[in-house]
C-alpha cells in the first residue's frame, strides 16, 4: 500500500529454531529501476539518429543516378544527425560523471557574473534571430567555489532551453534575488510560452514536445544536467509558471562546497 519493497528471509538452524530477517530494499529497487529505464532510454535515443544516418547513406550508396543536389541535402541531414548524436553522447557522459564521481570533481573560484555575461555574448546571434532580450540583473563579482564547467552547464542549458522553446519576442530575466551566509538564490525566468507537466521537466529524456525538440536538436538531458549540477553544488532547484506567461527556474548554489 505504501509502495515499499522488502526482502523477507527465514534461516532454520539445526535445533529447528529459526530466524526471520526483514530488510527494506525500496531505495535499492528504485535505483535498479532508474538505471534500467535510463539504459532503455539511451538505447532508444541513440537508435534514432543512427538509423537516420544509415538510411540517407544507404540511399546514396545504392543509387548511382541521384542528382548532386539531392546528395548534398542528404549529406547535410546526416551531418545534422551526427551533431545531435555527438551532443547526446556528451550529455550522457556529463550525467554519468556527475552520478559516479560527484566527490571527485575539481572545485575552483568561479565568477558567476562573468560566466553569465560570456554566455549571453556566445548566444547573441540566436537571441537576435528570435528577437529575445536578456535582462541580466546580476551584480558584479558573484563568486562561489565550484566546478566551472558544471556551473556553465547550469546557465547555458537554461539559456538554450529558453531560446529553443519559449518563443519569439520574449524577455529573459536573470537575477540573484537573495544572499545569505551559505547560499546565493538565483532566478532564471522568461516571458514565453508556459509549459505543461512541470513536475517532469527535470526527468532525463523528458520532452514537452518530442517532435519539436528533436527537430531543434535537443537531447532531452539539458534540465537533468542542470538539476544534478545544482545538487552537486549544494543547492536545490524548482520550476514554476509565471502568471503573465513563461517559466521561472529558482535555484540555490552554495558559496563554499
Amino acid at each position: 500500500k505504501i509502495g515499499r519493497s522488502f526482502i523477507v528471509e527465514r534461516i532454520i538452524f539445526q535445533d529447528d529454531s529459526f530466524e526471520i530477517s526483514i530488510n527494506d530494499v525500496t531505495q535499492e529497487e528504485e535505483q535498479i529501476n532508474l538505471k534500467r529505464q535510463l539504459t532503455q532510454n539511451i538505447a532508444h535515443e541513440l537508435k534514432t539518429p543512427v538509423s537516420s544516418i544509415q538510411g540517407y547513406l544507404e540511399t546514396i550508396v545504392s543509387n548511382e543516378n541521384i542528382p548532386r543536389e539531392k546528395i548534398n541535402v542528404f549529406l547535410e541531414r546526416c551531418y545534422a544527425q551526427s551533431n545531435r548524436l555527438s551532443r547526446l553522447l556528451r550529455d550522457i557522459s556529463v550525467l554519468t560523471r556527475m552520478d559516479e564521481a560527484a566527490n571527485m570533481i575539481d572545485m575552483e573560484r568561479v565568477d558567476i557574473s562573468l560566466l553569465v555575461g560570456n554566455i549571453i555574448n556566445e548566444v547573441a546571434l540566436e537571441l537576435d534571430e528570435k528577437h529575445i532580450t536578456v535582462v541580466n540583473s546580476l551584480k558584479k563579482s558573484i563568486q562561489i567555489k565550484g566546478n566551472y564547467s558544471l556551473i556553465y552547464s547550469i546557465f547555458r542549458n537554461l539559456m538554450d532551453n529558453a531560446i529553443a522553446y519559449a518563443g519569439t519576442n520574449i524577455q529573459i530575466n536573470i537575477n540573484c534575488f537573495r544572499e545569505d551566509e551559505g547560499f546565493y538564490y538565483f532566478s532564471f525566468a522568461d516571458t514565453g510560452v508556459s509549459p505543461e507537466h512541470l513536475n517532469r521537466l527535470f526527468e532525463r529524456f523528458y520532452r514537452v514536445d518530442k517532435g519539436r525538440s528533436r527537430k531543434l536538436g535537443g537531447t532531452g538531458l539539458g534540465l537533468a544536467i542542470v538539476k544534478n549540477a545544482v545538487i552537486i553544488h549544494g543547492g536545490s532547484i524548482s520550476a514554476k509558471n509565471n502568471q503573465g506567461g513563461g517559466l521561472e527556474f529558482v535555484f540555490t548554489l552554495a558559496k563554499e562546497r
